[in-house]
């Protein structure tokens, strides 16, 4: 039978820090993370506009457009929504995932009643989610604890 280790009678301490990476890996995160995630999505728009269709410059340059305005917002909400309220960050993550899917929906030919919709859902699904995460990380005066 497994017992627990014995440790000190003194107060277990709190406030160590679980940070694997240094402040400038985090800084080129904040870069990297959203344009490569852009390419990403700039490359399945294009290729759900494409349909199966011959690889166009523009076809290409839809790509790269899509990716730059998709890394661009990314960047914004990561740099603005921390600052807001729990409910308005999780409403911006929400729109913004809600927005994503249904241009990727809308770009494979799928009606614009099914585009918003699934939107919806996903947006309603990132809003439960973000929101319960924001709501378990603050203290009662809203202020972050992780």
């Amino acid at each position: 039978m497994a017992h627990a280790a014995p440790r000190s009678r003194g107060p277990v301490e709190r406030g160590g820090t679980t940070d694997l990476f240094s402040g400038r890996a985090h800084r080129a995160a904040k870069v990297a993370v959203p344009v490569l995630t852009g390419l990403v999505y700039g490359y399945w728009a294009a290729a759900n506009r494409r349909d199966a269709g011959p690889v166009t410059g523009w076809n290409i340059l839809f790509g790269f457009l899509t990716a730059l305005a998709f890394a661009l917002v990314f960047m914004a909400l990561l740099a603005l929504a921390p600052k807001l309220r729990r409910e308005m960050h999780a409403m911006l993550w929400a729109a913004f995932s809600g927005i994503a899917v249904g241009f990727l929906v809308n770009q494979a030919d799928g009606s614009v009643l099914w585009c918003t919709a699934l939107g919806l859902v996903v947006a309603a699904g990132v809003f439960g989610v973000m929101f319960y995460h924001f709501y378990t990380h603050e203290d009662a005066t809203g202020h972050r604890t992780d």
